[in-house]
């Protein structure tokens, strides 16, 4: 936090100049979303990676996987397994026919806690999408 304090304070005067500049409405709901569940406000994170969903321009088929993965943690996290277990499996859609290192991190992340879940339809389902991406 105080890195980023410090570059806000030192911010060019000039508009179009910061070093956030390059960043959408999306990715700034998304990083804030990422925030607030770091600092344990699940609700708050919820409710920003949403909003990150939400917001026109997040249309790209990776960063909106990626957000989709972080979703379905944040709602793993406050207990609504069933929320995120739909999450995850609009993850892998989305990210059908994306190579990339962080939806490769996604897939990992939740191969790893699927172990831990009921053994369902949903369950199995999800397990054989990823089995079968990997």
């Amino acid at each position: 936090m105080s890195f980023a304090q410090t570059a806000i304070e030192n911010a060019p005067a000039k508009p179009g100049q910061s070093w956030a500049s390059h960043y959408s409405h999306g990715r700034w709901a998304h990083e804030s979303g990422m925030i607030h569940a770091t600092m344990g406000d699940l609700a708050a994170a919820e409710e920003h990676l949403h909003l990150a969903l939400d917001i026109h321009g997040l249309d790209r088929k990776r960063t909106r996987a990626i957000v989709l993965a972080d979703l379905g943690h944040v709602q793993l996290k406050r207990g609504n397994t069933a929320q995120a277990l739909a999450t995850w499996n609009d993850f892998l859609h989305c990210a059908e026919g994306v190579q990339s290192v962080r939806i490769n991190d996604g897939l990992t992340n939740i191969a790893a806690r699927l172990p831990s879940f009921p053994n369902s339809p949903t369950t199995q389902e999800l397990r054989q999408r990823i089995t079968t991406r990997a």
